[in-house]
């Protein structure tokens, strides 16, 4: 695994393409990252939400995002931190200096994979897509379903079929107030 960390700055695309300025992992370094890192996020209870990388120039950050029902916590957090610490360097994941950074995906967290989108059926996104879709490139509603190829988005005007294609950037959004329902 020596040398990774150049050869997953490489790598590009995910379904949904990660915010201006990160690069998220590509599928074939993705898997064998996830493939490192999966193990050691499992054995500590928590689900692997996301794997990117931020900031190549200079020191790079790399991201896991971890998550399970019910939420995390600041422990399980930092017990894991320490646990992917020590396999990274077991398996000298980087030939240069990185940073490892672990958090929640937080309460309006980005949605890039389809299991993403499928996990937060019934709450309400905001869905920023790369072409206009009805007319507009911003769309915000409940989400209805998700399947292999797209979301239904319900808002006001109906119903919005979005092919993951044509999603540029897409995040739960919180509302303050609202029933609790499908919070993980």
């Amino acid at each position: 695994m020596k040398g990774a960390l150049k050869e997953w700055a490489s790598g590009s695309a995910n379904v949904v393409p990660a915010a201006r300025g990160v690069r998220s992992v590509g599928a074939t370094d993705r898997g064998a990252v996830e493939e490192m890192v999966r193990p050691v996020v499992e054995a500590a209870g928590l689900e692997l939400w996301d794997v990117e990388l931020r900031g190549q120039e200079g020191r790079p950050i790399l991201r896991v995002t971890v998550d399970r029902e019910g939420g995390v916590d600041l422990d399980a957090v930092a017990e894991v931190s320490e646990r992917l610490s020590r396999r990274l360097d077991l398996e000298d994941f980087s030939d240069r200096p990185y940073q490892l950074e672990v958090s929640s995906p937080g309460v309006e967290r980005a949605l890039r994979e389809p299991r993403h989108f499928e996990q937060s059926i019934g709450r309400t996104l905001k869905v920023r897509t790369a072409v206009p879709v009805d007319g507009q490139r911003v769309h915000e509603g409940a989400l209805v379903s998700a399947d292999a190829e797209a979301i239904v988005i319900a808002s006001d005007g109906g119903e919005l079929r979005v092919p993951y294609a044509d999603v540029a950037s897409a995040k739960t959004k919180f509302e303050w107030g609202a029933e609790k329902r499908n919070r993980r």
